[in-house]
């Protein structure tokens, strides 16, 4: 696949190629049945941008790195996150993910210092010890030889972590409630992504019934620790207390309690699933690896020296770091996702109509021969500084790219670093030698039915 050096120099009369579909549904039932495949057809089939309908949307996937860095940083203000990012609305309004415009960019200002390194390296001993505890719930599991949902572990891990980071000093059983609730309306919205057309929340379904029950369990929580803090400062070195302090340095404004409100269930829903599947995807690649497992072991066991991981050691994880963005190129969590174009533009050539969405799939992208030679292989080395140096910036992106890149992508990469570091010296996950694992890709890609595996512990 290849595109002329520059996306501007074409007429934009010409309509990307692509797949007629049906007379009504267009490709709809394709996508549905297996979208991976599809969008990696049609990718192959018809070039950097190809054009097919889903019922009413005419949808252009946009593949090539130089087209996915126009319609994301070089002409980012024309696309938008239109009707599809309606779901994420219902459930967490106007947070920094859905929002647009103005009120984005003023969000964006007030949650940036929070997610520095810096305050990130605060966080680190609650991942650290919140492992632990995982950790020695692990012994009588690995005495047993029982398998166990990996993904399930590693979900209910990294919610334990948002939880404390997010929370200091709450009860155990309001941050239950929070987390029984949101992982309710996760799968809730992988089913609205499936079927966008099923009715708005506020309409009185059985299943919106219930996602408007797990709405107000989340606030009926959210809102009184919000308006106590309000009442009682005192200090409190959480994510909640750094959004509440945060200022626009133009109005002098603060978050609402609304803002607050979207805001957290954002950073809960973004802040657990995407280090959670991470890591799922990757112990699942290093029990058919071991060689890489043993390489990874290795380096952790010999920086570490018996020591506790903190921090300050995450520099000397060099290949685990590698070994992460192979995971991320192979298993995107955010394996596709879209925005609609405002105005008419031209992307490598063809013509995108106002309207009209832009879809970016990462899952497709960072597996193009010509920037990845064996794709479907698992190689670390991929990510040496020289060959990162050699690709386009936009030929690898898990977290996005451009103004709206995910904002917590460190606390993601330090969270799974140092949870591996804990972990695989003391423990081995081996894969069930019967299990067939199958991609579902909804609103993250994670493995359909789970992921079981043995856990096995290591010698001395």
């Amino acid at each position: 696949m290849s595109v002329p050096a520059s996306t501007q120099n074409f007429p934009s009369s010409n309509i990307a190629p692509g797949p007629r579909g049906q007379f009504l549904l267009g490709s709809t039932r394709d996508f549905q049945r297996d979208p991976l495949n599809f969008i990696q057809h049609v990718a192959r089939e018809y070039g950097p941008v190809a054009r097919f309908r889903l019922a009413h949307v005419a949808f252009n996937l946009v593949s090539h790195p130089e087209g996915i860095q126009q319609v994301l940083q070089g002409n980012n203000h024309n696309y938008i996150k239109g009707e599809f990012f309606d779901p994420v609305r219902q459930m967490a309004g106007d947070g920094l993910f859905a929002s647009e415009g103005a009120h984005w960019l003023r969000q964006r200002r007030l949650m940036q210092p929070a997610f520095h390194r810096q305050r990130i390296a605060g966080f680190a001993e609650i991942m650290v010890r919140q492992t632990g505890n995982m950790l020695e719930s692990w012994e009588s599991l690995a005495r047993s030889s029982e398998p166990v949902d990996i993904s399930h572990e590693f979900t209910e891990l990294t919610m334990r972590i948002i939880a404390e980071t997010m929370f200091s000093t709450r009860l155990a059983e309001d941050v239950h409630l929070i987390s029984n609730a949101l992982t309710y309306l996760l799968a809730d919205l992988n089913f609205r992504f499936q079927v966008p057309f099923y009715p708005r929340i506020s309409f009185p379904t059985p299943r919106n019934l219930r996602a408007q029950k797990a709405l107000r369990a989340i606030d009926e929580v959210l809102y009184p620790i919000i308006r106590e803090r309000r009442q009682n400062k005192g200090q409190h070195n959480d994510l909640l207390q750094m959004l509440m302090d945060a200022r626009d340095d133009e109005t002098g404004e603060a978050m609402t309690d609304q803002n607050l409100r979207n805001e957290v269930i954002t950073m809960f829903v973004a802040g657990h699933e995407t280090t959670a599947v991470l890591l799922t995807w990757l112990f699942h690649i290093l029990s058919a690896e071991p060689e890489w497992e043993t390489r990874l072991v290795d380096e952790v066991t010999a920086a570490l020296q018996g020591r506790i991981p903190g921090f300050e050691d995450l520099p000397n994880f060099p290949t685990l770091r590698m070994a992460i963005d192979e995971t991320l190129r192979l298993y995107p969590p955010l394996w596709i996702t879209n925005r609609n174009a405002v105005q008419d533009d031209n992307i490598c050539g063809y013509r995108i109509q106002a309207g009209e969405v832009a879809g970016i799939a990462p899952y497709v992208t960072h597996r193009l021969p010509e920037y990845w030679p064996d794709p479907e292989r698992f190689d670390p080395l991929r990510f040496r500084p020289e060959m990162i140096a050699s690709r386009p910036r936009f030929a690898y992106l898990p977290f996005g790219g451009g103004p709206r890149q995910c904002i917590g992508n460190n606390f993601a990469i330090v969270e799974a670093q140092l949870i591996f570091a804990l972990l695989a010296p003391r423990y081995r996950l081996q894969a069930l030698s019967h299990q067939l694992v199958q991609l579902e890709p909804t609103a993250t890609l994670r493995p359909k039915d789970g992921l079981w595996m043995e856990i096995k512990k290591r010698k001395a």
